[in-house]
């Protein structure tokens, strides 16, 4: 479906311009970008040496926002591809005068061109586009390259957390993290709807009121010498 461009547009973007950082497309083959690195410095970028949690795939920012008010000790770094969209998220951000939640529009792709690694200590994947069918799986969040990235990026101990409402998407991505050897922390297939977890974000909320199941894991980086 295509999404309608939105009124003012532009001029939405720059009022957000504090908080919104955009990837630099200079170089459009992303396999030759993230050997040109551009590392974000989280300590000025946030003001303090907290941890910084990542969301992929951000929308329009309610977890992100949620996240960020419930735990003023961690920064997060929201992440969303379309502008249409993140400027929706930062919006929120600043309507509700939240000050440790930045976001980053750019593909997952271009992410080891930003973000050194080892300087993550959560990635967040809700509800990502599953991408049904083999032809499309390099497509998919949790597709081996990307899982590459997420390994190097996250600290000794780093978590990945996973919510969606697709069973098959959620199996692929489980086995994913089991082929790169993460271990195993939380795993709840066929999450009641009355079960709720700490954040939720715009779909998990629909999705609930619709009686649909929601499938959720979190695994952690083994630590290395």
């Amino acid at each position: 479906m295509r999404i309608r461009r939105k009124k003012h547009l532009k001029e939405r973007l720059n009022n957000v311009s504090d908080i919104l950082f955009v990837a630099d497309f200079d170089i459009p083959n992303s396999n030759l970008a993230i050997l040109d690195k551009k590392y974000f410095d989280f300590e000025a970028m946030y003001g303090n040496t907290n941890s910084v949690c990542l969301e992929i795939g951000c929308g329009k920012g309610l977890f992100a926002c949620e996240s960020g008010r419930l735990n003023p000790n961690k920064n997060y770094l929201a992440v969303e591809l379309l502008d249409n969209i993140i400027v929706m998220a930062c919006e929120r951000c600043k309507d509700y005068k939240i000050s440790n939640v930045r976001f980053f529009n750019c593909g997952a792709e271009y992410l080891p061109r930003y973000i050194k690694d080892g300087s993550i200590s959560t990635i967040y994947l809700n509800f990502s586009p599953p991408f049904p069918g083999d032809r499309y799986e390099n497509r998919r969040l949790t597709c081996d390259r990307l899982m590459a990235f997420y390994l190097r990026m996250l600290i000794n101990g780093g978590e990945i957390e996973l919510k969606t409402d697709d069973k098959e998407f959620f199996e692929y991505s489980f086995n994913q993290m089991i082929k790169f050897d993460l271990d195993v922390v939380d795993l709840t297939e066929k999450l009641a709807c009355g079960n709720v977890f700490s954040v939720e974000t715009e779909y998990e909320k629909k999705f609930k009121q619709d009686n649909m199941r929601i499938y959720y894991f979190k695994t952690k980086r083994k630590h290395s010498n």
